[in-house]
């Protein structure tokens, strides 16, 4: 299908009943008021919780969509969208709220799409990261609003510069061929970032996000990884240069599924600027340090992209509609692209599900792990792959699989405890490689500094 298409032909399928959105600003008690609605008109598919407070003591409410609200299923994968990091930034907390309101309305009325999408996935939906920032921005309104009046917490901190800098640890491990993913904390990170900041840190390591988005303003383009150049030389707009991840083209997918389900972002020129498909790179297009969307990617299993929504970044609430019907299509079809790729079960030979088993895929540096019940989402473009599974006790397994355009493939591994050689075997066995290197005259020089270490 045409490329220009998928954006109509998806829209249509959304057009079988407009649900009664509201097409305003929220405060913040406005904003909870909304969710609660939201919760109480669709009970059965929803939940709200909240992963912790402001620094002023609001909650950071999340409103979950699912056929089984507060329960992880095994091979439904675990998507969110995040908005308003940057409190003046607020086309992303309303976007947020009205797509709460449509999904709720269009199960109702049995739209078979986003009923669809919600037995088939987990959706999180967190309206605002920094509602302390907005009520900052919110006093001044769209008339008046400084561009950098409620960027920041309470604190003053810019929310999307304060997680831990994985990236640099990433790329001192590169050089010396260490892994690029699951990078551990460093041990005084908790005291190092903002109460905000950590409760979404504890809230991407308690669930296991396959994909997620979080929504900015102020341009319009799809941001994908990496956002920070390996060389901070490359810091300012006029000497930037492309970082790209292990995934590069699958970020490049994602990025143009939304760019193009868009009306006017994949048109490249706006708000000044140009991008080609409306998608760039991070650091190619500024190096940004301590970002949320790379360490999505460098410390947990979820891929995510930045989008940003509006040149405006407090648009007045006579302009929210139609950025609505501008993003709506691209909202709900960013969620759908959770599903594709491989997914599975790695489990042992009593059929138990392994947490924490490592998925390699030949030719990607970049490895993914299975959830507490063993499950594990791999996305993926189309194509054939070899893909390994392998755990502490157990020995690897590796099978090949071919990924279409349309559903994930479903592949499991079944993995086999590791034969424990008893300690005389191993004596002999090191005897008889002593003994074989001696027949050579030869010590290898790995064995000599082994050996001395």
């Amino acid at each position: 299908m045409a490329r220009w298409l998928r954006p109509l032909v998806g829209a249509l399928l959304l057009l079988e009943g407009a649900a009664a959105l509201s097409f305003l600003h929220h405060r913040y008690e406005e904003l909870v008021q909304a969710l609660f609605r939201v919760q109480s008109q669709c009970p059965y598919v929803t939940r709200i919780y909240s992963i912790g407070r402001s620094v002023e003591g609001r909650h950071l409410y999340v409103l979950e969509f699912s056929d089984y609200p507060g329960i992880h299923e095994p091979l439904e994968p675990e998507f969110k969208y995040v908005g308003n990091m940057h409190g003046n930034e607020v086309l992303g907390r309303e976007l947020l709220l009205q797509l709460s309101e449509f999904l709720c309305e269009e199960y109702r009325r049995g739209n078979e799409r986003i009923t669809r999408l919600i037995h088939d996935t987990r959706i999180h939906i967190m309206p605002s990261m920094n509602p302390d920032g907005y009520e900052v921005a919110a006093k001044q309104g769209p008339d008046s609003n400084g561009y950098l009046t409620g960027r920041n917490n309470a604190n003053g901190v810019d929310l999307n510069r304060n997680f831990p800098d994985l990236n640099t640890l990433m790329y001192y491990s590169r050089e010396i061929s260490g892994p690029n993913h699951h990078i551990p904390l460093p041990d005084n990170w908790k005291s190092q970032v903002e109460p905000e900041t950590l409760a979404v840190i504890q809230w991407i390591s308690s669930y296991n996000f396959v994909l997620s988005a979080n929504l900015h303003g102020g341009a319009v383009v799809a941001n994908y990884p990496y956002d920070k150049s390996q060389d901070q030389r490359f810091r300012s707009h006029r000497r930037t240069v492309n970082t790209p991840t292990p995934d590069d083209k699958l970020f490049q997918k994602l990025a143009k599924t939304y760019s193009y389900a868009h009306s006017w972002m994949h048109r490249g020129w706006n708000c000044g600027d140009y991008f080609a498909d409306g998608i760039t790179n991070g650091a190619s297009w500024y190096s940004l340090s301590k970002g949320m969307q790379d360490f999505n990617y460098l410390y947990t299993n979820c891929f995510e992209i930045t989008l940003e929504l509006s040149c405006n970044k407090f648009p007045p609430e006579e302009d929210l509609e139609r950025q609505w019907m501008a993003n709506r299509e691209a909202l709900v079809a960013f969620i759908e692209e959770v599903h594709q790729g491989i997914k599975g079960i790695v489990s042992d030979e009593n059929n138990n599900g392994i947490a924490g088993a490592v998925i390699s895929v030949q030719g990607i540096s970049h490895d993914i792990t299975s959830g507490d019940m063993g499950d594990y989402f791999r996305l993926l473009l189309p194509g054939t792959y070899a893909v390994t599974a392998s755990a502490e006790g157990y020995q690897p397994l590796t099978v090949t699989t071919t990924v279409g355009p349309a559903a994930p493939s479903l592949v499991h591994f079944q993995l086999k405890q590791e034969v424990v050689r008893k300690p005389a075997e191993r004596k002999a066995s090191g005897t008889r490689m002593s003994n074989k290197a001696l027949q050579k005259k030869v010590v290898p020089r790995a064995t000599r500094r082994g050996t001395q270490r």
